[in-house]
Formats: C-alpha cells, sequence, structure tokens
C-alpha cells in the first residue's frame, strides 16, 4: 500500500508548532512525515527556517513514523557531518530515516562559499554521498576532491545505512540519479511532465527502487481562499529551476514573483476546496505507481487540511 506521509515546511513555521503539526498528522492518520532543510525561506511572507536536523531529533522522539529530509550534503554542510546525523538518527530510531541528497540551491548554499554550475554542484554530490556511504559501513575515510576528508571514521554507525534518494525535477537528473541512489523523489506537476522523469530513472537503472512524490496542493474552505492562500505563500515557487536554483536571497525571490499571478500558481499548485478533487488529483499519482505520497498544503491552514484529508481523503486513497 502506498505510504501516505505529511509534509513539514520549515519554511513556513516556527520548528514548535511545526513539531505540533506533525504529531497531529500521524494522530489523524498520516503515514510519515518529510520535511525541507532551509537556512532561508523563499519569502519574507513565508518567514521561517528552523533547523532541520535539529527538529527532526525532537520530532522522531515524540512519534513513532518515518521521516525524510531532502538536503545538500555538501556545501554549507560538510558530507562527514550530514554522515554522523543520519547514523545518529538511524542508532536512535532505527529504520525510520531516509535522506534525500541534491545539489542544492543558491537560497541556502550560497551564504557558506562559492555557487558552482550545475555539473559541479552534481560532480560534489555524487562524492559526498560516496563519503556518506563509507562512513555508514565503518570504513576510515581519507578523501581529496570537492571536499577533504582526512582519516574519519564513525564511531556510532547506523544500525542499517539509511536510503539516499536522489531529488529529481528532469528527466536528465532522474537518469543519473539512477545510477547511484536508492530511489527517487520528485515533485507533483502535469501527468505528461512527471511521468518521463519516472520512466527516466526506471528505464535506467531505478526498476526495483521506490519513487517518492512531493504533493503541492492548497485546501481551504472555499475555492477562492485556497487560491488566495497558495498565492500568498507560494507564489516565490512556482518558477522554472533553471532560474530560481541560482537565486540568492528571499528578497530576490520576491521580485522575481512579482508578475507571477494566481492563475500560474495554480498550475504548479492542486488549489480545490474540495476534498473529492483531491482524491482525484491523488488518485491519478497512485496510478503511476508511486510508493509514497507526502502532501504539503502550501496554505498556512493546516490543522483544517490534516483534519479534513485524514476524514475525507486517506481512507479513499487506501481502499
Amino acid at each position: 500500500m502506498t505510504r501516505i506521509g505529511f509534509h513539514a515546511s520549515h519554511e513556513q513555521f516556527p520548528p514548535g508548532e511545526l513539531l505540533r503539526l506533525a504529531a497531529h498528522a500521524e494522530a489523524s492518520g498520516f503515514d510519515a512525515v518529510m520535511c525541507s532543510d532551509h537556512f532561508h525561506p523563499w519569502s519574507r511572507r513565508q518567514g521561517q527556517s528552523g533547523h532541520a536536523w535539529t527538529w527532526l531529533g525532537a520530532a522522531m522522539a515524540t512519534t513513532s513514523c518515518s521521516y525524510g529530509v531532502v538536503n545538500a550534503p555538501v556545501g554549507r554542510y560538510h558530507p562527514a557531518v550530514i554522515a554522523q546525523a543520519a547514523a545518529t538518527l538511524d542508532a536512535m530510531f532505527p529504520g525510520r530515516f531516509w535522506l534525500a541528497a541534491g545539489s542544492g540551491e543558491a537560497l541556502n548554499e550560497r551564504m557558506a562559499g562559492p555557487w558552482p554550475d550545475k555539473s559541479e554542484r552534481n560532480r560534489r554530490l555524487l562524492e559526498a554521498v560516496e563519503v556518506m556511504r563509507a562512513l555508514w559501513r565503518g570504513e576510515c575515510v581519507d578523501h581529496q576532491g570537492a571536499f577533504r576528508v582526512d582519516q574519519a571514521r564513525l564511531f556510532t554507525r547506523p544500525v542499517k545505512p539509511p536510503l539516499v534518494f536522489v531529488p529529481a525535477l528532469s528527466e536528465k537528473t532522474a537518469k543519473w540519479g539512477a545510477e547511484w541512489a536508492d530511489g527517487l523523489i520528485t515533485v507533483s506537476q502535469p501527468l505528461e511532465k512527471l511521468r518521463p522523469i519516472v520512466e527516466a530513472f526506471r528505464n535506467h537503472g531505478g526498476a526495483r527502487k521506490p519513487v517518492y512524490l512531493q504533493v503541492k496542493l492548497s485546501y481551504a474552505a472555499d475555492d477562492a481562499t485556497a487560491l488566495r492562500e497558495a498565492h500568498e505563500q507560494w507564489a516565490t515557487n512556482v518558477l522554472e529551476p533553471a532560474l530560481s536554483e541560482d537565486v540568492g536571497t528571499p528578497q530576490a525571490y520576491e521580485a522575481l514573483a512579482e508578475q507571477v499571478t494566481p492563475e500560474k500558481v495554480a498550475k504548479a499548485v492542486h488549489v480545490s476546496a474540495s476534498t473529492d478533487q483531491h482524491v482525484e488529483w491523488l488518485q491519478s499519482y497512485l496510478d503511476m505507481g508511486f510508493d509514497a505520497l507526502y502532501l504539503h498544503n502550501v496554505s498556512t491552514r493546516q490543522k483544517e487540511f490534516i483534519h479534513a484529508f485524514a476524514r475525507d481523503v486517506l481512507p479513499r486513497l487506501r481502499r
């Protein structure tokens, strides 16, 4: 059965509130939680950026479901430190943690140093994944490349190395990631664009690997409210990746989003007050064979969303 999870958006909510929402989601029937790892929000209106790894320890201690995080393990972090953090979580909560290792965005990584081009970011990401896996195996690691590791060894190791997913928004990245990743995670978009990404992963080495989807939606009591709040919170997030991944500050995102209309947001986010409509949209993803759907309600009305979907959406999807 496909896992239906809750996406915890660190960009939009203070960490204490987000912790309570994750617990509420699990208690209401969501199977799992995933979160983002940001240094800055996408806009000042979103207004938050709690430290994901600090939060994960607290969240996993107060709930019992599985958790994942989308993280760039090299840039503002060192891969050995991320390997240690992931190992510690798995040592405390065996089998409940997965990692999506991405090449990052300037919004979060540029503050720590130079921002290289995409090919260089992919090269250092693959090096980082190889180093993390070696550390999880208990090896003493020396590495000279995009970063340096000098005689590093993890003494607290994971019970079992966590799955490392590739976050992919294009066929090219999905095909590349299929060679080394344990699974794929991507983001909802029109089926004619989404299907080739999944097929590229499955056809180039990922046929037997899990495929996860983060679903962007906006739910409220009426369609007008759902659309208004989606536009207020998420207009900065519907820009093309080729443009947005090099934007370095929330203010710059806001400037680029000034011309983004509510109608454009509605093309990237499932906006509706109808749970029937959301079931239809989500069922189309289940029919594609996704192993997990993580639902991100971009509106600020999280409790209403959790309650309505637990009552009217999750049971129908599981049937």
